[in-house]
């Protein structure tokens, strides 16, 4: 007999909520993860060659972001769950991945830390916001017409001037722009790129179409 009390069961419910789309959107999840992972490696064995492996995970990424937005649109399956899921994946791909390699290329003094927390800190702030506004940016269409700041993905490029950085030689003490000692702490002048690309991410008067 059934017990009236007990909850239906729901094995691998939540994977019958995925789509095809959504597992392009984990291998974007996956190489932010990996990229994570070889930035620390690189500041325990000091390789370029793992160093450049993990800003490539950041290309890797974005392609995997694009592709899980083709993808839901030629099986026309768009979900909240897909959005979400999309957000959580471009924080750590496109949010902390380049931030943990900054701090492995040099970036260590105290306001570099502030710049690098910072530049998170708004990546995720435009991305919930542009969650609860996608609605009214779509105007009631499947596919939101502008973004709002620069999307979070364009972090891209910081990881490609760290890419060079490493490839020039220019980690670490020999970090381009050199080092500042502001008060108690020190500054990488590069550290301040993490800082305009996220003030650009949370603007709201730069309005940027969605191709």
């Amino acid at each position: 007999m059934t017990d009236p009390t007990r909850p239906p069961r729901r094995h691998f419910s939540m994977i019958r909520e995925f789509h095809l789309a959504d597992f392009f959107t984990l291998g974007n999840a996956a190489c932010g993860m990996v990229g994570v992972f070889l930035a620390m490696r690189y500041m325990a064995q000091q390789s370029p060659d793992i160093f450049l492996w993990a800003a490539a995970m950041a290309p890797a990424a974005f392609a995997f972001d694009v592709l899980d937005g083709h993808v839901a649109r030629w099986r026309q399956k768009h979900s909240a769950f897909g959005r979400e899921l999309d957000s959580l994946a471009d924080v750590i791909s496109f949010g902390v991945a380049p931030a943990a390699l900054g701090y492995a290329a040099g970036m260590q003094g105290g306001w570099d830390l502030v710049a690098l927390i910072y530049f998170v800190c708004c990546g995720v702030s435009r991305l919930a916001r542009f969650n609860i506004t996608a609605e009214t940016l779509s105007e009631g269409g499947a596919k939101v017409r502008y973004f709002e700041g620069t999307p979070i993905p364009t972090s891209v490029v910081l990881t490609g001037v760290l890419a060079w950085a490493c490839w020039a030689g220019k980690l670490g003490p020999a970090l381009p722009g050199g080092v500042w000692t502001i008060g108690p702490w020190q500054l990488h002048p590069l550290a301040l790129l993490f800082v305009v690309s996220g003030s650009l991410m949370v603007s709201k008067t730069l309005r940027i179409p969605k191709l």
